[in-house]
């Protein structure tokens, strides 16, 4: 099988990225599916396996093409931008803020470059980015300025339940503002070419409804009938396979069976909780309308038990295994 270079920026060095890392890479089913290449610090690194009790091997590299992608080895592109004195785990730093910047920029030129097929990455902390006077308030927002990209959709993926959110993070006051005919057009048309992209022909999406019970024809709410639903009949029109809108408390359960290939969201914490219901460990983040497929742990830098070893690496070996699938269809 001709794996997938997939880039893994390390994250914020005083969190838990470096060592969800080290234990992903430690597990035989990423590397027979992925080339892994770590963007990072090897000092960082060498730290995190020793908090995780690990014995690997740490390869420098400068191009992927030098590599030894098997299990025990950590493939690493080294910035070498963390004064490891300095470093004080679990705390809000603006070098570690700055540092994870880096990585990420860093990634970003080789997944530009076609140097790696995918980005499967770890959490950062938006306090700390702001130490380091990096003016962004999340990944997503990173990405969408280094790509010159234009609202990057967010999807999320557990068990094969897809969601994409018409909105992130926006209060909720403003978020149903943000539920308009034109907006939702838009929005759905995108959310089938990204669903296209990953390889899903022919899909079939959900639009969840805002209101209790989809606002029970203008009962609980006019949203529904003033704005969602003339936009899905427009879609269909445009020969789009979408159907709504489905109240929110059963649609996410019929999709998670496979009813539907995806559902559209119309806020943030309306497919957050489903998702994370379901499986909060293996809810992947996917981003898609960049140039290159983005995938992510849904999880924080978790400074409560950074340094412990005790953090769960199974988000990112999940992250890490959906790239690796994606990656070929989305890259054709």
């Amino acid at each position: 099988m001709d794996r997938s270079y997939i880039g893994i920026p390390m994250g914020d060095p005083a969190g838990v990225g470096p060592e969800i890392v080290v234990k992903a890479l430690a597990d035989e089913k990423v590397n027979q599916v992925s080339k892994p290449v770590v963007i990072g610090d090897k000092k960082v690194i060498e730290q995190a396996l020793g908090f995780c009790n690990l014995q690997m091997e740490i390869k420098v590299i400068t191009d992927v093409s030098e590599g030894d992608y098997r299990t025990g080895v950590i493939n690493l592109i080294d910035l070498d931008n963390v004064d490891i004195k300095e470093l004080q785990i679990g705390k809000i730093q603006a070098m570690a803020g700055k540092a994870a910047f880096d990585y990420i920029k860093k990634s970003v030129e080789l997944a530009m470059a076609g140097k790696i097929n995918a980005l499967a990455t770890t959490p950062i902390n938006k306090e700390a980015l702001r130490a380091g006077n990096i003016n962004y308030i999340g990944h997503t927002e990173i990405l969408e300025d280094l790509t010159n990209s234009k609202d990057p959709l967010t999807m999320f993926q557990v068990h094969g339940l897809r969601v994409f959110f018409l909105s992130r993070h926006v209060s909720l006051r403003r978020a149903c503002d943000m539920v308009t005919k034109d907006r939702m057009i838009d929005y759905i048309q995108r959310c089938m070419k990204a669903l296209e992209r990953l390889g899903i022909k022919d899909a079939k999406m959900a639009v969840a409804g805002l209101n209790p019970h989809s606002g029970e024809h203008g009962l609980f709410g006019d949203e529904e009938v003033r704005e969602i639903e003339p936009a899905i009949q427009k879609a269909k029109e445009m020969g789009l396979n979408v159907l709504g809108p489905v109240p929110a408390d059963s649609v996410f359960h019929f999709g998670l069976k496979g009813k539907y290939d995806a559902v559209l969201s119309l806020y943030h914490d309306q497919g957050h909780i489903a998702t994370k219901m379901v499986d909060f460990e293996r809810t992947i983040a996917i981003t898609n309308n960049l140039p290159f497929l983005r995938t992510s742990v849904d999880h924080g830098t978790a400074f409560d038990i950074a340094g412990t070893g005790k953090v769960s690496e199974v988000s990112m070996v999940e992250a890490i295994l959906l790239a690796a699938e994606y990656a070929p269809k989305f890259n054709k």
